[in-house]
């Protein structure tokens, strides 16, 4: 057996989906967001039962209402982890007996983008079932252990995120309601709306893009839906582009930003700066006054 490594050109031919979370302000046109992709060619994962802003859209749904058929519905749509035991969620067990209840996983094939909103009613499901769950109680009093359900939280949002994160062929999409919210010092901070704070704080380092869809004034001051892009963004909007190819605002075309993540990018054509920081003086210190 020859080591297994993945050559360079082979490596540069997978097919490889882009995988976003995207957030905003209820109303602002999350959801709406499908209308800019391929219907045919779609999934909707529709936690929300807001399919209200897509009325008259022909597009193939699944509808899951509790936590195991979310972790179902991802083993069917990724495949399994070969890593992991026969009685873990997400094994190569469970993906055969989900296999047999759902049919042949071939059915996926059509869809090149799954579309799931939200992410926000995802870890609402995730924590009501964790609430029943034995680690959410003392092992001493049989009373409930809320640090306990928040600790399986954290872990079944991550391995499901995750779950789905490697499914290599097909875009991802994550959406979820973005909070304002003020931090300790009373500054405004922009949080995701997610059960738990381990979640919202390791997502953007599974995804490879954070998108904040919210309303930015135009050159005449007039309200305009935009893409904030880029981490480093006066606003203070969670954003991350790991291709490289974005600008910092980008229409609310997500169809259209899909191909343009995906489109061919020179490594050189990548900003990559090495030179050495260049630091702001320091701030002049007041001379005092010797006749006081």
């Amino acid at each position: 057996m020859s080591l297994p490594i993945i050559t360079a050109d082979e490596r540069l031919a997978e097919v490889r989906g882009v995988k976003a979370a995207i957030f905003g302000p209820p109303g602002i046109g999350k959801t709406t967001l499908l209308r800019t992709l391929n219907s045919t060619t779609s999934l909707f994962f529709d936690l929300e039962a807001g399919d209200l802003a897509i009325e008259g859209l022909a597009i193939d749904t699944i509808r899951p209402r509790t936590w195991r058929e979310c972790r179902d519905f991802a083993v069917f749509i990724g495949g399994p982890n070969p890593a992991l035991r026969k009685d873990q969620p997400y094994s190569e067990d469970h993906y055969q007996a989900i296999c047999q209840k759902y049919g042949d996983p071939k059915v996926l094939e059509k869809y090149d983008t799954v579309f799931i909103d939200s992410i926000t009613v995802a870890g609402r499901l995730c924590f009501q079932w964790c609430k029943g769950q034995p680690e959410a109680h003392s092992d001493k009093t049989g009373k409930p252990d809320i640090r306990g359900a928040y600790g399986l939280h954290g872990r079944e949002m991550i391995a499901w995120l995750t779950h789905l994160q490697h499914t290599r062929a097909k875009n991802v999409i994550f959406v979820g309601i973005l909070d304002e919210k003020l931090d300790d010092f009373n500054r405004k901070v922009f949080v995701p709306q997610i059960d738990g704070s381990k979640t919202g704080l390791e997502l953007p380092g599974i995804v490879d893009e954070v998108l904040t869809l919210t309303s930015l004034p135009d050159d005449k001051g007039v309200p305009q839906r935009v893409f904030v892009c880029h981490t480093q963004n006066r606003w203070g909007y969670p954003a991350k582009d790991r291709s490289g190819r974005l600008d910092l605002l980008e229409p609310p075309h997500l169809g259209r930003l899909i191909e343009k993540i995906r489109q061919p990018l020179p490594i050189d054509a990548r900003p990559l700066v090495t030179d050495a920081p260049r630091m702001p003086a320091p701030a002049a210190t007041p001379q005092s006054d010797p006749t006081n």
